[in-house]
C-alpha cells in the first residue's frame, strides 16, 4: 500500500494505493493520526484495489476524530468492489462515501 498526504489549508487528503489489509492499516492510522489542525479530511480510494476489516476499522476511527472536532470527512472516488464492502457494512449510510 502507497499512501500520498497533501496538506492545504486545514484540508488534508489522503490518497491510498494498492491493498488496504491487516498488514497494512496501521500506517493508514499512524498518517491520520499524525494529522493536526486540519477542519477537513477526504480518503481518495482511486487506485485502492482492495479493504479488510482492519481498513475498515481505520476509516471509522478517522470518521469519529473528524466528527469530535466538528470536521468534514469524505471517501472519494471509490471503485465498485470496495463500495460492494461499504454497502455490506452499511458504511455508505453512514458517511460521505462517492464511487467512481
Amino acid at each position: 500500500m502507497t499512501i500520498t498526504k497533501t496538506v492545504e489549508n486545514n484540508k488534508a487528503v489522503l490518497s491510498v494505493e494498492g491493498w488496504l489489509d491487516t498488514n497494512s492499516a496501521p500506517e493508514l492510522g499512524r498518517e491520520i493520526g499524525a494529522l493536526s489542525d486540519i477542519e477537513s479530511l477526504i480518503l481518495d480510494f482511486d487506485k485502492l484495489e482492495y479493504i479488510a476489516s482492519a481498513g475498515l476499522r481505520e476509516i471509522v476511527s478517522a470518521y469519529k476524530k473528524m466528527k469530535s472536532m466538528n470536521g468534514d470527512f469524505s471517501v472519494i472516488h471509490v471503485g465498485s468492489e470496495v463500495m460492494d464492502v461499504f454497502k455490506l457494512t452499511g458504511f455508505d449510510q453512514t458517511f460521505d462515501i462517492q464511487a467512481k
